[in-house]
This record gives structure tokens, C-alpha cells and sequence, in this order.
């Protein structure tokens, strides 16, 4: 008898741990909300023992803590506080059903939505590459190979004597141009307290925002926002020109910010708020960001594997 009690003690946690098994990683998901979709982002991560955590990035802000996350039967459950939306707790539910996700939100303003969701590709490298000559993507002249993102909108943005301006709050920029890796150099400046963001491949926001003097943060001056904090502010006050050079080998970021390397060969977890789109595995365009305030960039130039 003690033999079939301990049996069964042990089938039982077998089970256990290969239903959290089946949860634990990240997934890119896609949310829609009113008729329109957003991508989205979750990870899973076991915290000793027993426990369940993780960090859930929604269409906007950086990634959240989830404090716990429950799993039973293929059901996974948790609860967060909200970020800038919304009064209320963010509500997420779901199933887990032959390797995908599908489940309901209920948002923070108290809006019902559905989401489907798949296994976030790891995006591993295993050769070297051998990079082409740098060429430029802005012409300096007019907004050729650039475009809105969002047609339903006047497009602020500008070009005055070789720079590309967005004087006020309004629509983000993309390439035409879709990227896999890449390396990128591009200027900047804004003024004081303003705040843009360069999206590389349209997924992942490196911040750029007017914080000279302050301690470095995921959300602030060269962090990919919400996730990687740079290791040193490299920031010039505001008014001056300033310069990033980024090199991305598919999650493995490197940034350079006015000649000092303030990341180095971090691998970015998923996608950031405000991304275009979760299809992580796709090509992506450069994607600056328009809609938070005035701001301008010049000397845009990439290098991309021949």
C-alpha cells in the first residue's frame, strides 16, 4: 500500500511539472481590442519550488512584474496593477492548447479583449557575419523610402536642411525597408524634456530621452526600454547633437551612445511597448518614434550582412 501511495505521490508530481514545463518561457502574443490589434508579450519563469512569475508587456509602457502566475490544467491566470492606462487591475486568462495560447484580457479601462499567442522564436546565430558596406537611409532631401505609421493621420514629419524633424507630437516613421540584422549609426536631438525612441526592427525601443545627469534606467537614455539598463548615463544636455551606433545579431543588442559602449552583447528578451508588430521571427523596419515629442535625426546609415 505505502508503495502505490508513493507511486501515485510521484505520477502526481511528474504531472506537475510537466504542466509548468509547458507555460515556463516567452510568447508573443497579439491582442485584439475594439476591432483593432496590438502585439503583446509574456514570459513564464519558474521562482524556486513551487511558484510561478513573470513580465507581461502590453500595446503600451515597459514590461510589468507578475508577482505570481497560476497554472492548472492547461489554464494559466494572473492579475497586475496598471502601468499609465486604466484605474483598475489588468485581468489575463488563458488556455494552453497543442503549443498555443488563446484567452481574454480585460484591460485596466475595463475593456474586454481576446488574444492568441505562440512560443516566441529564440533567434539564435550560429555563424559569423560578414557585414556590407554602410549606406544611407535617409536621403537628407525629402521622406522617400519612409512612411507613416498611421494613414488616418496628417504626417508631421519634415525634412529642413538634411534633417528629419517632428515638430510636435503626432504619427511614428518606418522604413519601407524591412531588416533581419543589422548595424545602425544614427543622430539625434531633442529639447528639453522631450522624448522619442528608435524601434529596431519595429519590435524593440531604444529610448531616447532628454535625461542628462540622471542614473541609468531600462526606461530612460539608451535602454532598451523597460528591459536593459545601460551601465553608465551617456546622455549630453538637451540641444546638443548626439549619436547612437547599434548593432543587432538577432536578440543580442550592442549600443554605442556618444562613443561610449553603454551596452554589450545583451540578448533583449521580447518585444517593447509600442511595438509594431510580435512577429518576432519576421524582418522588421527602423521605426522612429513621433508621437511624444518634438524631435530630430540626421545621418542615418546601416550596414546590413552580405
Amino acid at each position: 500500500m505505502k508503495n502505490i501511495f508513493l507511486f501515485l505521490a510521484l505520477f502526481s508530481i511528474n504531472v506537475f511539472a510537466q504542466n509548468k514545463n509547458a507555460i515556463i518561457g516567452k510568447w508573443d502574443l497579439e491582442v485584439e481590442i475594439k476591432g483593432e490589434k496590438y502585439p503583446s508579450w509574456l514570459e513564464v519563469k519558474q521562482s524556486g519550488n513551487k511558484a510561478l512569475v513573470g513580465y507581461f508587456v502590453f500595446k503600451s509602457g515597459s514590461a510589468r512584474p507578475i508577482s505570481e502566475v497560476f497554472f492548472h490544467n492547461g489554464i494559466i491566470d494572473f492579475s497586475i496593477p496598471p502601468q499609465w492606462d486604466g484605474l483598475n487591475y489588468l485581468h489575463f486568462q488563458g488556455i494552453l492548447s497543442k503549443g498555443n495560447l488563446r484567452g481574454t484580457i480585460l484591460t485596466s479601462e475595463g475593456q474586454m479583449s481576446t488574444f492568441t499567442g505562440i512560443r516566441a522564436p529564440k533567434l539564435i546565430r550560429t555563424s559569423s557575419i560578414k557585414w556590407g558596406n554602410s549606406r544611407s537611409v535617409f536621403n537628407g532631401r525629402n521622406l522617400q523610402g519612409w512612411k507613416s505609421s498611421d494613414s488616418r493621420r496628417i504626417n508631421q514629419w519634415k525634412v529642413e536642411n538634411g534633417v528629419l524633424i517632428s515638430p510636435k507630437p503626432g504619427v511614428n516613421l518606418i522604413t519601407n525597408e524591412l531588416f533581419t540584422d543589422f548595424k545602425l549609426h544614427i543622430e539625434f536631438r531633442y529639447p528639453e524634456g522631450s522624448n522619442s525612441g528608435i524601434y529596431l526592427r519595429g519590435r524593440y525601443e531604444v529610448q531616447v530621452e532628454d535625461n542628462y545627469g540622471r542614473d541609468p534606467e531600462s526606461t530612460l537614455f539608451g535602454g532598451i526600454y523597460g528591459f536593459l539598463t545601460p551601465n553608465q548615463m551617456a546622455a549630453k544636455k538637451h540641444g546638443e547633437w548626439q549619436s547612437y551606433d547599434i548593432t543587432l545579431i538577432g536578440r543580442r543588442v550592442s549600443i554605442v551612445a556618444n562613443g561610449m559602449k553603454i551596452i554589450n552583447d545583451q540578448i533583449i528578451p521580447g518585444i517593447t511597448g509600442g511595438a509594431l508588430d510580435s512577429r518576432e521571427g519576421n524582418p522588421g523596419p527602423i521605426m522612429l518614434q513621433g508621437d511624444h515629442g518634438v524631435i530630430e535625426y540626421r545621418n542615418i546609415s546601416i550596414q546590413t550582412p552580405e
